[in-house]
């Protein structure tokens, strides 16, 4: 089975990283973002007020079929028969589920408690802390979709174990987000409508997924190189959308951003801490239990990734585009290429270690 590339034309290819030029440098796209959306919204502010009054039920209209465009090419490369393959790494599927689904989720929501409301709340604005935190705990509630296959492919992982677990954490998060993000927001006495919070799951994980497989089998019923480049057009599609939704977002944060520069380097901290304690734990264990360098590499990775662009959907859903929530998605964003770069650099270098400690595990049959 063929894990389809991430890569197009309009994104060339880096030789060194295997990486395209976007997705490598998706940091720098980020923070020229947030110059241009500062500086538009203070320039054309009628006009993103305007933007920001299209509203149904909650549900920013431009933003939400920017979502769409951003998200679908995405969902499209994700395999769901690949759900065959999990009991050939079970250990390393069960790995990734705890991680992902008992451990992240309820560690960030620790770190936004620790770090937003007690250790840094002198230094952020009072009337935002809640929903800094919220922001926090949908970004970590989202395992990562599309580019857990950029990372597996530069630590040399195995593809059909990326593309399972994948799949499988797509088809967990269509039930248990929800109930997961309003837990703990509760937990952290912050309310959120169901209605809403339902809404931007039909909207933003159901509808997506049913669209994208839809559009899957229709492109494959022409053959894998029709399908292949299918998803080389759509590519630009999906990062155009990305860019002009943090265009928006920050066009809507720039009075925040101007009077608090701080907030960005301030929440981006619980953020790197959640990435690499969630990487080594999820490293750590699948050598204890004995799995392959070539499995605990994008397990270790998809657990300390988000599906930033659902989190991100959801934080403007629920709180609003000038929220503190978009905005603690959006810092998600700004550093998790740097980041998962260095965790990607620590799994490859630590290889040899890794193999030395890991005990052979056996294997089912069948």
């Amino acid at each position: 089975m063929k894990v389809p590339s991430m890569n197009s034309p309009a994104a060339p290819v880096s030789k060194a990283s295997g990486m395209s030029v976007f997705e490598r440098y998706l940091s720098v796209w980020v923070l020229l973002c947030i110059l241009a959306g500062v500086a538009l919204g203070q320039l054309f502010s009628g006009l993103f007020q305007a933007i920001g009054q299209m509203e149904v039920a909650h549900v920013n209209l431009p933003v939400g079929l920017l979502i769409w465009v951003m998200v679908i090419p995405m969902l499209v490369k994700v395999d769901f028969s690949a759900l065959s393959q999990v009991r050939q790494h079970v250990r390393g599927i069960g790995v990734t589920l705890v991680v992902n689904w008992l451990v992240k989720p309820f560690s960030m929501a620790f770190l936004g408690w620790l770090f937003v409301r007690h250790w840094f709340a002198p230094l952020l604005p009072p009337d935002q802390l809640d929903s800094y935190i919220a922001g926090l705990i949908l970004l970590a509630a989202a395992p990562c979709t599309a580019m857990v296959f950029v990372w597996s492919r530069l630590t040399g992982g195995d593809p059909l174990f990326t593309l399972s677990q994948v799949a499988l954490n797509d088809s967990i998060m269509v039930v248990a987000f929800a109930p997961l993000v309003a837990f703990l927001l509760g937990m952290s006495a912050i309310v959120v409508p169901w209605d809403t919070l339902l809404l931007s799951v039909v909207l933003y994980i159901v509808i997506p997924v049913v669209l994208a497989q839809w559009l899957r089998r229709r492109l494959l019923a022409r053959g894998q190189a029709s399908f292949d480049a299918a998803l080389q057009r759509l590519g630009p599609a999906s990062i155009v959308a990305l860019l002009a939704t943090l265009v928006l977002l920050f066009a809507f944060q720039g009075r925040a951003i101007l009077e608090q520069p701080l907030v960005i380097a301030l929440l981006a901290v619980p953020i790197l801490i959640q990435v690499l304690f969630t990487s080594a734990l999820a490293y750590g264990l699948n050598r204890s239990l004995g799995e392959a360098h070539n499995v605990a590499c994008p397990s270790a990775l998809i657990g300390a990734s988000n599906f930033f662009e659902l989190a991100v959907a959801a934080a403007i859903s629920l709180f609003g585009l000038e929220s503190g929530a978009a905005l603690a998605t959006v810092v998600g964003v700004l550093v998790e290429v740097p980041v998962m770069l260095l965790v990607v650099k620590v799994v490859n270098a630590s290889k040899g270690w890794y193999e030395r400690g890991a005990a052979p595990v056996q294997r089912p049959q069948g």
